[in-house]
This record gives C-alpha cells, sequence and structure tokens, in this order.
C-alpha cells in the first residue's frame, strides 16, 4: 500500500457510483479507467459493500494499482492507478 494520505490524491476522474449496486460500480470504473492516461487516477464512489472487494481484485487481474480506500458518509472513496 501506499504510504500517502488517499484524501490528498489528486484525482483525474471522480465516478459517482454511489445509488448503484453490483456489478454496477465495477463497471463504471471499467469504463472511468479507460478515459484516463496511465499514471492517473480514478476516485470510485460506492454505497455497494462488495465493491471494496471487487475493486481490488479487477484491478489486480487487469494489471492496474488500487491504491485503497477511505471512508466517506454513507459510502466507500475508492482509489485505482492506471498502470498501463
Amino acid at each position: 500500500m501506499p504510504d500517502f494520505n488517499l484524501s490528498s490524491v489528486v484525482v483525474s476522474k471522480v465516478v459517482d457510483a454511489r445509488g448503484m449496486s453490483c456489478p454496477g460500480p465495477l463497471l463504471e470504473a471499467k469504463k472511468a479507467i479507460g478515459m484516463i492516461h496511465v499514471g492517473q487516477i480514478t476516485e470510485v464512489q460506492s454505497g455497494d459493500a462488495s465493491t471494496k472487494n471487487d475493486l481490488p481484485r479487477w484491478a489486480e487481474k487487469v494489471g492496474h494499482e488500487f491504491l485503497g480506500a477511505v471512508s466517506a458518509d454513507g459510502y466507500e472513496r475508492l482509489f485505482l492507478k492506471r498502470k498501463k
């Protein structure tokens, strides 16, 4: 895990998937990461509990980096770095 504060990460794309249930947040993350450049970061906002498990597994499987998650008011802010 990175040793920096996720709350202060510079995000290139924010995906608001708070009203979606699985697999909506993951599908939105897939679309969003394709819209940013390698090295940039996408923030996925999700209220679906399974996203916190699904997103890191998907990122590892396809070669991106899951940076971590921060709890917000009723949802999670999850951060992905595009690696390829």
